[in-house]
């Protein structure tokens, strides 16, 4: 609380009368992906940044990246593979801060019939979907480890129903989150799943990342820093308290699944963020950027190439 002189008179003001508004949209609905944002929330972390922060479910990366750039929201927490796609193609946003380097997708197969290792795949039947990050890369996937792609059936179908298809066993294969998707298949199926780590194998793509206009980069860049200097402090708590983020993320997230399955959601996604030497989390690696535009623009045709500052900026990120 801040003490402001006036003469005579002492006139008190309430830090969450100074504060700044700060909105942060999310792609998707919830998951223990986003516990530390609010674990940060429940703590303070950013009420003592003097932020207000408003933290809102999302409909999609394409909705969420859109409010950012019409200007409805401040950011937005998407795959960080989909934001370059966006900007390649000309979306004036820029990634300013990228928590997982490399998404945390995998395959998953019935033990009966596993796929253990990427030459596992040929013969097998694969759920696809438009924009859906397992098998958007699958090319360079089986280029990467020396398999024959035109042995995999790769099946075309609505990404609401990839994992029903899967667990009704019409398809073989079907890539999902280590951080969402699986601990609640894990669950379902007692653990009776073959899992394959595509980072692991070589598909590297970016994941969880934070998004902002690029012009607001600068304009807003006071304000900007204090939150992900607090969100820094925010993931530093999950790590050490799973169980904190697990509750602050159950107290809005009330429908949500057991508190077990989230908890195993927030440990996957703490060793999905790696702890840099020197630099603060979040801080975005120039090799990995050239690396995803690479992929990009082996998958679908994005136009000819764009500078690498275009898609990122480490300036908001305390140093």
């Amino acid at each position: 609380m801040a003490v402001l002189s006036t003469g005579s008179a002492v006139v008190l003001l309430s830090q969450d009368a100074s504060a700044e508004t700060l909105s942060l949209r999310f792609s998707w609905k919830l998951k223990g992906e986003y516990a530390f944002f609010y674990l940060g929330q429940k703590n303070g972390l950013y009420k003592d940044a003097n932020i207000d922060l408003h933290l809102g479910e999302g409909a999609g990366a394409q909705a969420a990246l859109a409010a950012v750039v019409q200007g409805q929201e401040d950011l937005a927490v998407v795959p960080g593979i989909f934001a370059l796609t966006a900007i390649q193609k000309g979306m004036p946003v820029k990634i300013v801060a990228l928590y997982q380097p490399a998404a945390p997708v995998v395959f998953i197969s019935h033990q009966e019939n596993p796929v253990l290792k990427p030459a596992d795949l040929e013969d097998k039947s694969i759920a696809s979907s438009v924009g859906e990050t397992s098998t958007a890369y699958l090319n360079e996937f089986c280029t990467r480890n020396r398999i024959d792609c035109g042995k995999i059936k790769k099946i075309n179908m609505d990404s609401q129903v990839r994992i029903s298809e899967f667990m009704q066993r019409r398809v073989d294969v079907v890539g999902v989150y280590r951080t969402s998707d699986l601990p609640l298949l894990k669950e379902k199926t007692g653990g009776n799943l073959a899992v394959l780590d595509l980072p692991e194998f070589g598909l590297t793509v970016p994941g969880l990342a934070v998004v902002a206009r690029g012009d607001s980069v600068e304009k807003n860049a006071v304000v900007l820093r204090r939150f992900f200097a607090a969100t820094d402090k925010a993931i530093e708590m999950t790590r050490k308290d799973p169980d904190a983020a697990t509750a602050a993320l159950k107290t809005v997230w009330r429908a949500g699944p057991s508190d077990s399955i989230v908890r195993e959601q927030v440990e996957a996604t703490s060793r999905s963020i790696p702890a840099s030497a020197g630099k603060p989390t979040g801080w975005v690696d120039e090799s990995t950027i050239s690396n995803a535009v690479h992929l990009v623009k082996a998958a679908e045709d994005v136009g000819g190439p764009k500078p690498l500052s275009s898609f990122y900026t480490n300036e908001l990120l305390a140093r």
